[in-house]
């Protein structure tokens, strides 16, 4: 089942994408989106992961700028204009937003109460923000671009949190994933891959830095991450 959900926060109402697995209650699993949008890509892994017997939940971040936005990374228009949305985007409020998003879905029907978080570029930043901030069982980057500038939270990550690093990432350098190991080295909660020669979206479906070898490497330890911390195992 696939459907939009509706949630309501203080300054507004924002929907999420949901794909339902066949057997319920399951494990949520909130994708937060990249700077495209809810679009087929981020709906794909979410269909993904419903197949996988999980309750994938996609929250559209960028509501309060144009609700329902679908942009494609094929397109140096929608480029331009995921970047603009980036640079007027509030990460506090992002976190706020994907905050509900958690709420709401602990008391959904169909869940287990449980729920984890994962979330690529933008959404791996944010993924990183919401687990030190936020009550969430488990959660995982991919490639959260700036996440050097916040390294000060990663203690206060007190759930198991897993990132995965492009080596030759154009949007995070050699020196800041450096920096990202050093720090959050202490801190056992978090486990960190690291993809030599691969390019930042390595495992964004279809993109142009797609890798499939090294994408299925990392989202079977994704399934697997969150099969264990969410009790499907």
């Amino acid at each position: 089942m696939q459907e939009d959900f509706e949630i309501k926060v203080s300054d507004g109402t924002f929907t999420a994408y949901v794909a339902a697995p066949t057997i319920a209650p399951a494990p949520v699993v909130v994708v937060i989106q990249e700077i495209f949008g809810v679009n087929a890509g981020i709906r794909e892994i979410a269909n993904d992961l419903a197949k996988q017997g999980f309750l994938a939940v996609c929250p559209d971040l960028f509501w309060r700028f144009e609700p329902g936005l679908q942009l494609s990374d094929h397109s140096e228009a929608d480029w331009k204009k995921g970047l603009g949305m980036y640079e007027r985007f509030d990460f506090n409020e992002g976190v706020k937003d994907i905050e509900a998003t958690i709420a709401a879905f602990r008391q959904f029907s169909g869940s287990t109460g449980k729920v984890g978080i994962m979330g690529f570029c933008l959404g791996g930043l944010m993924s990183f923000l919401t687990a030190a901030r936020v009550d969430v069982d488990a959660a995982v980057e991919y490639y959260g671009a700036q996440t050097e500038e916040f390294l000060t939270e990663g203690m206060k990550i007190k759930k198991p949190f897993m990132m995965h690093l492009a080596g030759e990432d154009e949007f995070m350098d050699k020196a800041a994933q450096a920096t990202i190991r050093a720090e959050l080295a202490h801190n056992p909660r978090v486990e960190i891959h690291t993809y030599p020669g691969r390019n930042h979206a390595f495992a964004r479906p279809n993109g142009d830095h797609y890798d499939a070898t090294d994408a299925a490497i990392a989202n079977d330890r994704t399934s697997y991450f969150f099969r264990r911390h969410l009790g499907l195992i």
